[in-house]
């Protein structure tokens, strides 16, 4: 039995990723059968490739800006266009039409279908020698789908233990690649049940791949990153600090920096020991880009300029000491230029420049592209999920060492361990990287309001009103749930949209 398959979208349009090439042989749409789909190595090569690059597709961009303008970290500009608009202000015109929520669904399925063809196909009917390789490939399909089913469930379904699990709905698991079906919503138990089962699968077959700093495919300390993340959402808080200190205590040598100098080489020039995955960039071939949001760059008289839709607000800025190595390296105050109301002003607030773009990823003399690499995951991330578990788990001691461990690292005072800390923690660690909402969500809380930076407010350089510097969401807000696509509905009656949104509007 032979189906057609959309190959362009396994990655033929891309080129180069280090030494993983990108391109898949053929441009256009062929007939595979999906009980053998790898013939040659080049075949296996090539769909490997394209799995990396639709993992590589789906972070950073929209991905990571919606799901934090629409908290309490930024504050849109005056003349922001009404970019991320709707998310921002989370009022009657966040709906099932939304593009930004459309675009995590539509491209987290589009991948997952994907991740699919390669799990599903490469099971037998091998070519010979190729055994070995394509079990190393089919475990990064598996990883991949964990990944991308984890990120589903999170934006919309309900956060495990704020509910009942084994009933409320989380996304369809589609687990082949068909056209024909239309699934129904699995339940948020039946997803996390899923995401252990691949990754369980990921563990087996990338065994033998070890960690490395800014691997660009999958190893095992990656498969362990996200078990630790999986774990803390399901609050079996021992296995997610293992898993957590089993990356952090890698023989890779993840390293978090410390100084000035190593903040720039991982924030600027990708030249760090953070990153668990890190993605191949080029002048030519970069994904999504964590840029136009925050630090939308042009030059004028010579000068650069910065023209952001939105900058840091006051609660995020507060929260650094002086001395912060993060504050330093992400913000900006000093003597640049921001273009906002029809004029050039100098120094009146803080802009987000996280990802103002790596300068070997520009032509010579050009201004700043907000091109980076993509870093999916960081050992950052894995001091806080073991601090935040081990004080969960009533272990304050460890928390507080593996806390204070990241405090102490970035320049900022330690603390003792408790929520109100680690929380802290993770909103200045994690700032622009797309878990803002994800974990106000996991923590079952809200907020009150985002007042913007003083100078921001008196040079009138922000959106007013309700909807922005004094817009608050509850804990338990509904729009902590993501609307399921309204054109979903137009193709599959077997769903049922979340609370308070319509289906097809």
């Amino acid at each position: 039995m032979k189906r057609i398959i959309n190959i362009l979208a396994l990655g033929a349009t891309l080129s180069v990723l280090a030494a993983c090439n990108l391109d898949l042989v053929p441009n256009d749409a062929i007939s595979y059968n999906p009980e053998q789909i790898v013939t040659n190595e080049t075949d296996l090569v090539g769909y490997e490739n394209g799995m990396l690059a639709y993992f590589r597709g789906t972070h950073y961009g929209v991905f990571s800006i919606a799901v934090d303008v629409m908290c309490d970290g930024f504050n849109a500009m005056a003349d922001f266009g009404n970019n991320y608009g709707s998310i921002h202000r989370t009022d009657a015109s966040f709906s099932a039409t939304d593009y930004d929520a459309e675009d995590s669904w539509e491209n987290l399925y589009h991948a997952i279908m994907r991740y699919n063809v390669v799990i599903n196909g490469l099971q037998e009917n091998l070519p010979e020698g190729l055994g070995e390789k394509a079990a190393v490939v089919r475990g990064e399909g598996y990883f991949f789908r964990a990944v991308s089913y984890l990120r589903l469930v999170r934006l919309y379904g309900k956060a495990y233990g704020h509910g009942t699990p084994a009933t409320d709905l989380g996304v369809p698991l589609v687990l082949e690649y068909d056209q024909a079906a239309r699934p129904a919503r699995n339940t948020v138990q039946e997803v996390y049940d899923q995401v252990k089962k691949d990754l369980d699968s990921a563990a087996v077959l990338l065994a033998s791949v070890p960690g490395a700093v800014r691997a660009q495919k999958p190893t095992i300390d990656a498969v362990n990153a996200v078990y630790a993340r999986y774990y803390l959402d399901i609050k079996d808080y021992a296995n997610a600090v293992s898993s957590a200190q089993k990356v952090i205590g890698s023989a890779a040598g993840y390293a978090l920096s410390s100084t000035a100098e190593q903040m720039e080489q991982e924030w600027l020039y990708d030249k760090g020991n953070e990153p668990v995955m890190q993605f191949y960039a080029s002048q030519t071939e970069n994904g999504p880009r964590n840029y136009d949001a925050y630090t939308l760059t042009s030059r004028e008289g010579g000068k650069d300029y910065f023209r952001p839709y939105f900058i840091p607000s006051s609660t995020l800025i507060n929260l650094y000491e002086n001395n912060d190595l993060r504050l330093a390296q992400w913000y900006d105050n000093s003597d640049y230029q921001v273009f906002y109301n029809s004029d050039y002003h100098t120094g009146e607030f803080y802009v987000f420049k996280k990802y103002l773009g790596n300068p070997t990823l520009r032509a010579e003399g050009t201004v700043p592209n907000g091109y980076q690499a993509i870093k999916p995951i960081l050992i950052s991330e894995m001091y806080l999920i073991a601090a935040e578990a081990s004080l969960a788990g009533g272990n304050t001691e460890a928390a507080r060492t593996t806390l204070n461990a990241l405090q102490t690292a970035r320049g900022a005072s330690a603390t003792a361990a408790t929520a109100v800390n680690i929380h802290n923690e993770w909103f200045k660690e994690t700032v622009g990287e797309g878990t803002r909402m994800l974990c106000l969500k996991r923590w079952n809380e809200g907020f009150s309001s985002r007042p913007g930076q003083p100078g921001a407010v008196a040079g009138g350089a922000l959106a007013q009103g309700p909807a922005y510097e004094s817009k608050s969401m509850p804990a338990g807000d509904i729009h902590y749930l993501w609307p399921i696509p309204s054109h979903e509905f137009e193709v599959n009656a077997n769903l049922v949209q979340n609370p308070g949104y319509s289906g097809a509007e």
